[in-house]
């Protein structure tokens, strides 16, 4: 009977692990984060000191510790051909020790580096299935008593398989459906970017996350901005609470409160009950208030008192009512000219960017990031639509590196799937890109005109003031465009004036 009592724990403890992955690794979860809480679980499952994910880095060829439990270094690497975990990564046979250090295949690089002993170890592939490529190996280190089980070693293998399978659902994934290994394109499950910019924005993301504080994120139409508030709300300690969302350029001005507060029975005309309102709905989440910059003024005061007080009232209402929410803001509007020209509140701009977060257009992004999201958005729907294994052609990758995504990655998401649908065999030529029957503007400015008669100074200012109206005037953008400084633009801009006054 104690035996018995003894094992309920430890069995539910292995099973709400395997559930938990399923379902964490579905939502905008921070890779690292998740994986370092997995393998400390995993550790305390089976009882064993600590546990490491080595992952097959498909670019490089070789081992690497996405994640370990080890607090002396943040990451390792080791050659496919070296050690118990290599040998295990290169074979698929599960490998189960009493002393790693008398195997003839161990190699002590890793706890030199570490400084830590290993002596039990438990090695097993990490794989969808037995006929699926290995996508690395899981490693469990020593077992508390001494040596692993049978019992051990069957629940390390299940869960290797859950987490091979939970990998195939995120933004790691392996160059082809028949090779070993994985490639990582993204901090994020499901968002992807490795380019200095978006690394900046991961860095910021998953800092916000971690705070109470309002999160204003800001960036043109199509970046993301919608991805990156649900991954600050996955990632915080609000979120096994809801995650709600206000879209505020779809609600007439009469609604929005309403929208957002929620009304009493006979507020108005058609109020035949009561309904709560966003702000309840989130109580204990996240709020986002997307294209905030786009809010009505009249409601900008009842939002600025609800950030302050986190208390409202229902439309038609006379109780006051609390709210316990985190609130994000995003929008693609130039907010200072707007405070400007008195269209949004400046107390409620300074309210909402506590920590503001700029996300980048793609074409700041570079061509190797759009070939990453082409190579991601292919395998995404080419599974979906039930396409062979999907292959850019050459001139498709020519062609997407020289188009300038005003649509940013909402456009090129839409292009591959348009892609994808119209390639049979899977192979994405340029043909069957839209940019090929309709060429799309580098920008969305209506246009330079330029006169012979114009001096260099003018023309130039002519065209330095078409790209700062394309990015929304923001000079800041515009100056990173055009590749000179704030100053450099202004001058730019002020001497053309000059020149037509004299």
């Amino acid at each position: 009977m104690n035996a018995v009592v003894t094992m309920l724990p430890l069995a539910a403890t292995r099973l709400s692990l395997l559930v938990d992955l399923a379902t964490q690794l579905a939502r905008e979860v921070d890779l690292d984060a998740l994986l370092e809480t997995a393998c400390e679980r995993i550790a305390r499952a089976v009882r064993a000191d600590r546990a490491t994910v080595w992952l097959i880095d498909a670019e490089r060829g070789d081992l690497v510790t996405r994640v370990a439990v080890l607090p002396e270094v943040p990451r390792l690497r080791q050659p496919l051909s070296r050690g118990i975990a290599g040998c295990v990564a290169t074979t698929g046979a599960v490998v189960r020790l009493d002393d790693a250090t008398q195997d003839a295949r161990w190699d002590p690089s890793a706890d030199q580096t570490t400084g830590y002993c290993s002596r039990s170890m438990l090695v097993v592939p990490i794989r969808e299935d037995a006929r699926s490529p290995l996508r690395g190996v899981l490693q469990i280190l020593n077992r508390e008593g001494g040596s692993f089980d049978d019992d051990d070693e069957r629940y390390a293998l299940a869960l290797a398989t859950q987490l091979g399978r939970a990998l195939g659902m995120t933004t790691l994934r392996a160059p082809h459906d028949a090779g070993p290994g994985l490639v990582l394109r993204g901090q994020f499950n499901h968002i992807v970017g490795r380019s200095p910019a978006m690394e900046r924005v991961f860095q910021r993301v998953a800092r916000a996350a971690h705070s109470e504080a309002t999160v204003l994120l800001r960036g043109e139409t199509g970046t993301g901005k919608g991805l990156l508030a649900r991954a600050i709300h996955v990632n915080s300690p609000r979120q096994a609470g809801p995650f709600i969302t206000v879209d505020c350029t779809t609600l007439p001005a009469q609604l929005v409160e309403s929208e957002l507060f929620g009304h009493e029975r006979g507020a108005f005309t058609g109020a035949d009950r009561r309904v709560p309102g966003k702000v309840e709905l989130a109580q204990g989440g996240t709020l986002l208030l997307d294209e905030v910059g786009d809010m009505p003024l009249e409601m900008q005061g009842k939002l600025l008192r609800f950030l302050q007080e986190r208390r409202f009232e229902r439309v038609g209402g006379r109780e006051t009512l609390s709210a316990d929410v985190r609130i994000v803001c995003a929008t693609h509007r130039d907010l200072e000219r707007n405070v400007a020209e008195g269209r949004f509140r400046q107390d409620l701009y300074y309210r909402i960017r506590v920590v503001e977060i700029e996300v980048p257009p793609l074409r700041d992004r570079g061509p190797e990031e759009v070939e990453r999201l082409a190579g991601h958005f292919a395998g995404v729907y080419a599974q979906r639509y039930r396409r062979p294994s999907p292959e850019l052609a050459a001139d498709a990758l020519v062609a997407l590196r020289a188009h300038g995504w005003p649509g940013n990655v909402r456009e090129l998401e839409h292009w591959i799937e348009s892609a994808v649908v119209l390639s049979p065999d899977g192979v994405i030529a340029a043909s069957q890109l839209p940019s090929c029957r309709r060429p799309a503007p580098v920008c969305s400015a209506s246009g330079v005109r330029l006169d012979p008669a114009m001096t260099l100074s003018q023309a130039c200012c002519a065209y330095a003031a078409a790209v700062v109206e394309a990015c929304g005037h923001n000079k800041s953008r515009a100056a990173r465009r055009l590749g000179i400084g704030r100053n450099t633009l202004a001058r730019l801009i002020a001497g053309g004036k000059e020149t037509t006054r004299n």
